[in-house]
């Protein structure tokens, strides 16, 4: 855990890694647009990941416990949000939320922040949710 310190807050990210398969293939496109767009990504049989993910509160430090979350909780939410629902799925026919959402990591992003927030009691340290999907694509959703 890689935790920076300043003045009034406290900024925690937390790294876990999940494995998930999906296709990237929109309704709103032709089969011919679908393979334009997403290239290998729309391959009929799917393709899979490895993803890290970062999620990172931003808070002040509690006098009481010294966090900004306590770290088991955390732990916690991040089980129920990301390995219970998305580790060793196929997401498009697992996970409800993808029956109509192209399962791009963005919108793998804002399925984990949106999940996140409706478990955390205070959803307002939720900061930053990132995700390595290669080491190149890298996708950071600020719940904007």
């Amino acid at each position: 855990m890689i935790i920076t310190f300043n003045i009034f807050t406290l900024l925690e990210p937390y790294i876990w890694v999940f494995l998930h398969l999906h296709v990237c293939f929109s309704t709103l496109l032709t089969e011919e647009e679908n393979l334009t767009t997403y290239g290998k990504c729309n391959h009929i049989n799917g393709h899979g990941h490895n993803y890290t993910v970062e999620v990172t509160l931003k808070g002040p430090v509690s006098r009481t416990t010294g966090m900004v979350m306590n770290v088991n909780d955390l732990k916690r939410y991040m089980t129920e949000s990301i390995m219970n629902t998305l580790d060793h799925k196929n997401i498009d026919k697992d996970v409800p939320y993808f029956k109509e959402k192209v399962s791009t990591t963005e919108n793998v992003a804002v399925y984990i922040w949106k999940t996140l927030v409706s478990l955390m009691p205070n959803p307002a340290l939720l900061y930053e949710v990132k995700i390595h999907e290669t080491d190149k694509n890298v996708v950071t959703y600020r719940g904007e």
